[in-house]
C-alpha cells in the first residue's frame, strides 16, 4: 500500500507500519510501499516507536511523505551549546 492511501485511511493518526519497499537518497530512506499494522494511541506512540521490530516503523499520517533521516554515525554525540 502506498503512503498517501495510509494517510487517507488513517487521517491524523499514529500508525505501526511494515516497510515493504523503500529507496535511499542521500540520507533518507524513503518508504514507497508499507503494510500497515494498526494504529496506535497518541498516549503509547512514544513506547510503540522504541519497541518497534526490525522493518517496522510507527509514524503519524499527518506527514507528507514516510521519510526516515539515516544517521552517518549513529554513536557520535553532539554537543550543544558552550
Amino acid at each position: 500500500m502506498k503512503w498517501q492511501e495510509v494517510r487517507e485511511l488513517f487521517p491524523d493518526q499514529f500508525v505501526l507500519l511494515s516497510i515493504l519497499e523503500y529507496k535511499i537518497q542521500e540520507d533518507k530512506k524513503i518508504v514507497t510501499e508499507v503494510a500497515p499494522i494498526k494504529t496506535i494511541p497518541t498516549e503509547d506512540a512514544n513506547k510503540a516507536f522504541f519497541s518497534a521490530e526490525p522493518g517496522s516503523i510507527v509514524y503519524h499520517t499527518s506527514n507528507e511523505d514516510c521519510v526516515i533521516h539515516l544517521r552517518k554515525d549513529p554513536l557520535l554525540r553532539v554537543r550543544r551549546g558552550s
